[in-house]
């Protein structure tokens, strides 16, 4: 290992001594730092597995119904019925800190257009069960969906700070903390 190119005087000596012990602090701060940001993000990506697999199983539901409508159903009729939304939705996008991780919160509002006792933006005499199924499955859905997006953009970003954090710890570990102590013991001989 390479130690620093200083003078080797007492005065030196006892400034590298001050930096090491700054740098082995700093390097049990971030071993720590990084040892937490790991436990909670397999949290999250655990939640995040079981998550995934509901909204899956849900929309797989909802897009068999929807193909068995649009079988029964001529597609301009289709396209027609589902072409004018009833309900509008607005997102409001925060952030939440986790371990100087900025991770979004997102909370959306809906708003039902009109009759507030339907979600449905047609008439049900021409149309199939199956549509009102797929419909309604969707509108059950997207709470879920959004929660998806808001644990899959806080692993990335966990997953991201974890990567710094991990290149700082290793900095510290293999380089920084090898040289000065290095350096020290070349300037006490």
């Amino acid at each position: 290992m390479a130690r620093l190119n200083v003078n080797p005087t007492r005065m030196e000596l006892s400034k590298l001594k001050k930096r090491l012990a700054t740098a082995t602090r700093g390097h049990k701060l971030l071993k720590d730092k990084q040892d937490e940001l790991m436990r909670r993000f397999i949290d999250l990506i655990k939640y995040n597995n079981k998550l995934r697999g509901e909204v899956e199983d849900k929309l797989q539901g909802a897009f068999k119904d929807f193909l068995m409508a649009s079988a029964a159903i001529s597609p301009e009729f289709l396209e027609e019925a589902i072409s004018y939304p009833k309900e509008s939705i607005s997102l409001e996008l925060a952030e939440k800190n986790i371990m100087s991780v900025n991770v979004p919160v997102m909370n959306f509002v809906r708003k039902l257009e009109g009759d507030s006792g339907s979600i449905y933006p047609y008439g049900f005499y021409s149309t199939s069960s199956e549509l009102d199924n797929s419909i309604e499955q969707l509108y059950l859905i997207l709470p879920k969906l959004l929660e998806l997006a808001e644990v899959e953009k806080s692993c990335q970003l966990m997953a991201d700070e974890i990567e710094k954090t991990r290149r700082r710890v290793n900095a510290l570990e293999y380089m920084t903390i090898p040289q000065l102590q290095e350096t020290i013991k070349y300037i006490k001989m």
